[in-house]
C-alpha cells in the first residue's frame, strides 16, 4: 500500500489542485493589469472592498510583510481607489477602505474572472456546494 500522500489518487488531485490555482493566479494578473495594477493591488483591493481593514490584518492575510502592504496601499491611494482613517474603536490605527470607486473597479474585477464561473456553471448547484464544503474542509474552515 502506497504511503499516504503518494498514491495515484492523491498525486492526482494535486496536480489537478496545482493547475487550477496557477489557471486562476494567470487570468487574475491579465485582469488586474488591464486596469493598470499588479495582482497584488488587485488583491487588496479585493479585501478592503469587503470591508475597512487594518494595515497589519491586511499583511497577515496576504502573508506578507507591513511594510509591503504600505507601498501597495499609498499606490492604491494614490488612483484614488483606497483611502486611510482613523479606526473610531482605536484612533491609534489607521483603516484602509476602498472608496467608491476602488469599490467599483474591484466588482468589475470580481466579474472580469471568467475562467472561476465558466468551470463552475458546469457543475450543479450541489456540487458547487459540495466543493465549497470540501475546499473549506481542507482549509480548516470551523463552517466546513
Amino acid at each position: 500500500m502506497a504511503a499516504q500522500g503518494t498514491d495515484p489518487l492523491t498525486v492526482e488531485v494535486v496536480e489537478l489542485i496545482g493547475s487550477v490555482v496557477a489557471r486562476y493566479h494567470d487570468e487574475y494578473e491579465r485582469a488586474a493589469a488591464e486596469h493598470s495594477l499588479t495582482g497584488a493591488q488587485a488583491r487588496v483591493l479585493g479585501l478592503l472592498s469587503m470591508e475597512a481593514l487594518p494595515m497589519r490584518r491586511i499583511a497577515r492575510t496576504m502573508k506578507c510583510e507591513p511594510s509591503n502592504i504600505t507601498g501597495i496601499v499609498d499606490r492604491l491611494e494614490v488612483r484614488g481607489l483606497v483611502e486611510r482613517r482613523p479606526d473610531p474603536g482605536d484612533r491609534r490605527v489607521k483603516l484602509a477602505a476602498a472608496t467608491d470607486e476602488g469599490r467599483d473597479l474591484a466588482r468589475r474585477l470580481r466579474t472580469s474572472l471568467d475562467f472561476a464561473r465558466e468551470p463552475l456553471a458546469e457543475l450543479t448547484a450541489a456540487e458547487r456546494a459540495l466543493l465549497r464544503d470540501l475546499l473549506r474542509r481542507m482549509l480548516g474552515d470551523p463552517e466546513a
